[in-house]
């Protein structure tokens, strides 16, 4: 039921149930404030962080999604709705290419590789330390810092397949944690020493729930949002004048506030009045959807990897993850095995669904994964196609953000989260909830925000 607001308390509205809206919601219950709303369209919480059980018994997550954090609020936020049962897993990811497995990150670990590929990686990243060019795109920054054998052989065919956009149509501001650095000595010493590099990354050590998959998560915090949540009520119109908010069942929604973790451009559109400058930066946001596939084995493949990553464009997809590797309750059975896969798609590089699944499994069995004896041991095939998987971090994307946002904020209105903020660089679960709590506390505690940040603008 909605909660009527009686009082003078700022009336904070909220679109999405996702981990933004969520970690808004429970911080809004932890400092007592009561005068809130969450508005989910979907009739289940946790957005792109969500996981769905199949009839057959296998869970699947909306993406390979694990957990880490960089925040102290975050990990004790984890540590009260885990409880415990959760499990601890040291990484093992790998690069597939040249038919065999390169632990990651690709770049510190190419003596795996032929020895014409590496020669040609160890040349290019010498020749790259000799030149002085100012990139003007990701693939520019890729030449520039790794050399041409590093680029063409994995990170420029790779980022495209993620992506599905060419990397010359995006930045390089991104990347941070999300693409490990060259460092020459280390790749010095695993060509000519041999030894792997040591692991990289937030994420070279990883929770995860016990079980339920991620979205575990998404529904251990909904018993404290859950009498100020509305299931199935998606946003139609957005009136900034009157400061309210129309679902589709025709009701409305006052807000003092309005915290929007909906897609940025979605929100744009649904916005009364919002200006053509507004609406025309809306459109030139990119991003990618995904065709994302779970194929449960009735056979435990044996395997102790978590991800493999597949730059070669004659595979269907560009990551596998070994579910059933991150805890044994992901199959219904002991001596299962549940892999996830993810196909991105877009204008660039579009994917038929109606064939995907087919070709997913025969990609299993082309890499090795599978055997062909394996195709009639599968039990389980699952697919789910979200719209928006990817904010594309493209060349107009701050210029947009620097247009969008400020006029957002001039009528109260707060888009954050994945495809809120439209920043894929904070849109891990930990930054997206995190983005949630830090709106609550700005708006109730005069507090500033220190995990969004703005992009683009002057």
């Amino acid at each position: 039921m909605h909660r009527a607001t009686t009082d003078d308390a700022t009336r904070v509205l909220v679109i999405g149930a996702g981990p933004t809206g969520l970690g808004a919601g429970y911080r809004l219950r932890e400092l007592g404030h009561e005068a809130w709303t969450i508005l989910e369209a979907e009739a289940h919480v946790g957005g792109l962080a969500a996981s769905f059980t199949d009839e057959a018994g296998f869970t699947h997550d909306v993406g390979g999604h694990v957990l880490f954090s960089h925040y102290g609020y975050y990990d004790e936020l984890l540590d009260k709705l885990m409880d415990g049962r959760h499990t601890v897993i040291d990484r093992a990811a790998f690069v597939w290419m040249e038919h065999r497995f390169v632990p990651y990150p690709f770049q510190n670990n190419i003596h795996h590789l032929s020895e014409e590929t590496v020669f040609e990686c160890v040349r290019g990243l010498v020749q790259a330390r000799s030149r002085d060019i100012a990139p003007a795109n990701f693939a520019e920054w890729v030449r520039a810092t790794m050399g041409d054998g590093i680029a063409d052989h994995f990170m420029l065919p790779y980022n495209a397949k993620v992506w599905a956009t060419p990397p010359e149509l995006m930045s390089f501001d991104w990347i941070d944690e999300r693409v490990a650095p060259i460092d020459v000595e280390s790749v010095l010493r695993s060509v000519i020493v041999g030894d792997d590099a040591d692991a990289w990354g937030p994420n070279s050590v990883f929770r995860y729930p016990e079980r339920g998959g991620t979205g575990a998560l998404s529904e251990a915090l909904r018993p404290f949002v859950d009498d100020h949540l509305e299931l199935d009520s998606p946003v139609t119109a957005i009136d900034v004048e009157a400061r309210h908010v129309t679902t589709a069942d025709g009701r409305t929604w006052p807000y003092d506030v309005l915290l929007s973790t909906m897609p940025l451009n979605r929100l744009v559109e649904r916005t009364v009045g919002a200006p053509a400058a507004v609406r025309a930066a809306a459109d030139e946001l990119a991003w990618s959807g995904s065709h994302i596939v779970g194929v449960g084995v009735d056979r435990d493949l044996g395997s102790p990897k978590n991800w493999i990553y597949f730059p070669e464009p004659d595979v269907p997809f560009s990551r596998v993850t070994y579910l059933s590797n991150y805890s044994p309750h992901m199959t219904p059975r002991p001596g299962q095995t549940l892999l996830l896969t993810e196909t991105s798609w877009s204008a660039h590089k579009p994917e038929d669904a109606d064939t995907i699944v087919a070709r997913v499994i025969d990609g299993l069995v082309a890499t090795g994964l599978l055997e062909d004896a394996d195709r009639d041991r599968i039990v389980s095939v699952w697919r789910h196609s979200p719209e928006l998987t990817y904010p594309v971090p493209s060349l107009a994307r701050n210029r947009s953000l620097g247009v969008i946002q400020p006029w957002l904020r001039s009528h109260s209105i707060w888009s954050r989260g994945r495809f809120g903020a439209w920043l894929y660089e904070i849109g891990n679960m930990d930054h997206s909830t995190m983005q949630g709590v830090e709106f609550v506390d700005h708006v109730l505690l005069g507090a500033p925000e220190t995990v969004w940040f703005p992009r683009g603008e002057t």
